[in-house]
């Protein structure tokens, strides 16, 4: 890596009540091996011990504030307002940056770039590893790389912060995916890491709310590809989605 290229990352770590998971995210960016890193935790008011553990290192995060918000995306405008480094990355409470060294390798991998992005990796409540998502990461990436879903993690892709935009808080479940191709439409640079960068807890709210999901990610999906070729998308989403449960079915019997 050049000398001269080392960005300062802002990561923002949205919390409310989860006493459980907050402490092991928390430590997944204390813990990088990378030193120009702007900490930043947004927690909604909890109330069931999230605010002790935060206080136990406050002298490792940069800022942070606990008060009422409006929903996800409301408290991740705050932290997006809160952040002044090159690039943010999101690693909301459950999540974990994948390795000590990732964001030094990430931005090993190539200088300059206005998105780098990765692999994730899936866990489930007890913190047992599920594998890869089912959703690959495309080779190379574009904003429309997303028409067939979201390939990408949220966790997973570091933005240079000159070309983000705020949430669109209209979306209450599916708002990442939107602020991830805003971000990408204006991208000139694009590095795909070819490395796992983050580790990710299965079940959050878009995984309860699932039907209402996927009525949101279709109005985004039609807002950049169009009605029709979103409803000719969808028909092979649908027809891969039946062949790996096929698959699966036949691997397990």
């Amino acid at each position: 890596m050049p000398t001269n290229f080392h960005p300062t990352l802002s990561v923002i770590t949205i919390v409310y009540n989860n006493v459980k998971d907050i402490e092991r995210t928390m430590l997944s960016v204390i813990n990088q091996d990378y030193d120009a890193i702007e900490y930043i935790i947004v927690d909604g008011g909890s109330t069931d011990g999230t605010l002790d553990i935060i206080k136990n290192y406050e002298d490792k995060i940069t800022k942070w504030i606990s008060e009422p918000d409006k929903g996800i995306y409301n408290a991740m405008n705050k932290g997006l307002k809160m952040a002044s480094g090159d690039y943010v990355l999101f690693m909301n409470s459950g999540d974990e940056i994948y390795a000590n060294n990732t964001v030094s390798k990430v931005f090993a991998s190539e200088p300059n770039a206005d998105i780098y992005y990765g692999e994730t990796e899936m866990f489930n409540e007890d913190w047992e590893s599920l594998g890869t998502r089912r959703h690959k990461v495309p080779e190379k990436f574009t904003w429309r790389s997303f028409r067939y879903g979201m390939s990408i993690s949220h966790q997973a892709i570091y933005i240079r912060r000159e070309i983000t935009e705020s949430y669109d808080e209209h979306y209450k479940l599916s708002a990442d995916i939107d602020w991830i191709l805003k971000a990408a439409r204006k991208a000139k640079k694009i590095v795909n890491t070819h490395q796992y960068v983050a580790k990710y807890l299965v079940g959050g709210m878009s995984k309860k709310r699932h039907r209402e999901s996927l009525k949101e990610r279709f109005h985004i999906f039609t807002e950049y590809y169009g009605f029709t070729a979103n409803l000719f998308n969808h028909a092979i989403i649908a027809a891969k989605l039946s062949w790996y449960y096929l698959k699966n079915r036949r691997t397990n019997d």
